[in-house]
């Protein structure tokens, strides 16, 4: 029985090509992918292939776009085994993370990729991605799929959405999961490590609940900055803070007494690390002790590309019931480490 994989193309670099005479790249149509590769052909799968109207640079793509691709999925989620999404890849994690929150109860694979260099150049990286891509997205075992989560492929890795990030802008392994192993890898054999594999509660249908809230404000720490414009801002209901370390700031009097200001103000603080590797531990050192006393929220070992889009879903939010710092700290889709 061959799967029907439902492919949507986003735009981004691997949906261009190269003109050989002016160096220019161009996008393509990619209705006529088959004829780009037509080893699509020999995949046991059928693909079929919907477009945005108009390809986006991924750094175009956000939460409308976000919205559009879940309930595009949500509307063929009972024509299609698997999903595939073809994206550029600066905002991939963005989008991946925001899908794995926005899809609920998922039965079945939703995997994203993209590439480095355009599908048309002589040394791309597009075509393995791609076909390997589809491979995951139809792979299925005693009439079940083996991956039910939102995923990236990339450079042989497959990992889960809500955990990667991009961290080369420059070589085709370019993406990472620092913090939660790789759910798979191809080589000469294409494998699964099943024990990493998310799977939702088996009382959870699947749904889609594309709610996004954009009062969200994401602010690197660095020494010597001011915090004084933050009380500035009235209309931001989260805040989320990327400190140093395992959860330090700068600890003086004027910086608890300005958190604590934007907290009686009725915005939520999150807390995320700027290390790559590792999450926060309120209290391990003194000068996170400050995040305990004005009752901010840690955001674990999550990537900020993850903290972000899922505060961006659970604010104002009534599919949620309780609290927002209640929720936040709930790990709705394997996001962190427990």
């Amino acid at each position: 029985m061959k799967r029907k994989v439902l492919l949507i193309y986003t735009g981004g670099t691997i949906g261009m090509e190269k003109n050989y005479e002016t160096g220019a790249l161009m996008p393509f149509n990619f209705s006529n992918i088959f004829s780009k590769i037509p080893e699509m052909k020999l995949l046991e799968c059928e693909v079929s292939v919907h477009s945005f109207e108009k390809p986006l640079d991924s750094s175009d793509l956000g939460p409308a776009e976000w919205k559009q691709i879940a309930n595009y999925i949500g509307k063929n989620y009972g024509s299609y085994d698997g999903f595939l999404i073809l994206h550029g890849t600066d905002t991939m994690s963005y989008t991946a993370s925001a899908l794995s929150f926005m899809l609920k109860g998922l039965r079945k694979p939703v995997i994203l990729t993209g590439s480095q260099l355009p599908i048309g150049d002589l040394r791309t990286d597009a075509k393995e991605n791609l076909l390997t891509s589809l491979y995951y997205a139809s792979l299925y075992e005693n009439e079940e799929a083996v991956v039910q989560e939102v995923a990236v492929y990339f450079e042989y890795k497959l990992l889960r959405g809500n955990r990667t990030l991009k961290y080369s802008a420059e070589y085709f392994d370019a993406y990472q999961s620092p913090n939660y192993p790789i759910l798979g890898q191809s080589g000469v054999h294409l494998n699964i490590e099943k024990d990493f594999l998310y799977r939702s509660a088996a009382d959870v249908s699947f749904s889609v609940d594309p709610h996004i809230s954009q009062e969200v404000l994401f602010w690197r720490i660095f020494p010597g900055m001011t915090l004084d414009y933050f009380t500035e801002i009235p209309k931001m209901k989260v805040l989320i803070l990327q400190v140093f370390g395992s959860g330090t700031i700068f600890s003086s009097e004027k910086t608890e007494k300005v958190l604590r200001k934007i907290r009686e103000n009725g915005a939520e603080i999150v807390v995320v690390t700027q290390c790559i590797s590792g999450g926060i531990t309120f209290g391990k050192y003194e000068n996170s002790d400050i995040f305990n006393r004005i009752g901010a929220i840690s955001g674990k070992d999550m990537t900020a590309e993850s903290a972000i889009t899922k505060a961006m879903h659970l604010l104002d939010n009534a599919n949620y019931e309780g609290t927002f710092a209640h929720h936040f700290s709930q790990n709705l889709r394997g996001e962190f480490s427990e």
